[in-house]
């Protein structure tokens, strides 16, 4: 395995930070050869099969034309849970992780009825179900191969959630539950914006689920904003994950809805990623 090992430090060395192809190493050997780090570091000397070298090799590959370890493996961790993931859907990102986060911190209600708009992989549904197990959930997306995977993922962690097909800017004529907590974390992606992203993001993720135009940016925001003024419970909370450039547009917006309480929170790395605001 040393060899291996070697290899993809070799191959992928210059177009990965020294740090992510460890990563990278932890994570393939993790999936081909069932083998957790320290398992890995106890076992370099072990041989390894031709069917599983060639499979690391065709990883290797991919890896090369950057396209995501996520969408490679098919998997990836959000909050303690193994989700499946494929290209209809984003890639959960740590910030998201922090968005639950916060909500987890708000929220006061044993059992609060929370929504989740825009769910691709399900994955703020799924680890804010897990959190609260006697939260009622239910999640929406346009896109029924990201609810397939939604679902996938639900089954596969034993967590019961309710999935929708919905189109979030056409909810009007339609029966909805009043929520507690409705959280979203929409397309939000400037089309200007895309000379500034990571080749493995614009040429592998779903573009539906990450632009929107640059004439009307918020577009999806004030739908949801809309939407939440008519649908959640007095003092209910409303979450979103934001462009970091937009949080001051994002905060008079939803002030001019009505909401109160608008408070812009930056992440771990300093940007303003997500806000709350109160019914």
């Amino acid at each position: 395995m040393q060899s291996l090992i070697q290899y993809i430090e070799k191959e992928l060395k210059g177009l990965y930070p020294a740090e992510e192809i460890r990563s990278f190493i932890r994570l393939i050997f993790e999936q081909v050869c069932e083998l957790n780090y320290t398992q890995l570091l106890l076992s370099r000397d072990r041989i390894l099969s031709q069917e599983k070298k060639e499979k690391m090799e065709e990883i290797v590959k991919r890896l090369k034309t950057f396209e995501p370890i996520q969408y490679i493996l098919g998997e990836t961790e959000f909050y303690g849970l193994q989700l499946k993931v494929n290209t209809a859907v984003l890639i959960p990102r740590p910030e998201t992780e922090e968005l639950v986060q916060w909500i987890l911190q708000t929220n006061q209600l044993k059992s609060p009825v929370i929504l989740d708009v825009g769910t691709g992989s399900g994955c703020i549904a799924l680890a804010l179900k897990k959190e609260l197990p006697a939260a009622v959930l239910t999640a929406i997306d346009i896109s029924e191969t990201a609810l397939e995977n939604a679902k996938e993922n639900a089954k596969t962690n034993r967590l019961d959630i309710q999935l929708l097909n919905g189109d979030i800017l056409n909810w009007e004529g339609q029966r909805w539950e009043q929520y507690d907590v409705i959280v979203s974390n929409p397309p939000y992606v400037r089309t200007m914006e895309k000379e500034t992203m990571q080749a493995n993001v614009l040429d592998y993720e779903p573009e539906l689920a990450l632009f929107v135009s640059d004439s009307d940016p918020l577009v999806f925001y004030r739908r949801i904003g809309e939407f939440s003024w008519e649908n959640l419970r007095k003092d209910g909370f409303l979450f979103f994950e934001i462009n970091e450039n937009l949080g001051m547009e994002m905060a008079e917006l939803l002030s001019a809805q009505g909401f109160r309480n608008v408070e812009i929170k930056k992440d771990i790395r300093g940007k303003e990623r997500m806000l709350c605001c109160q019914r």
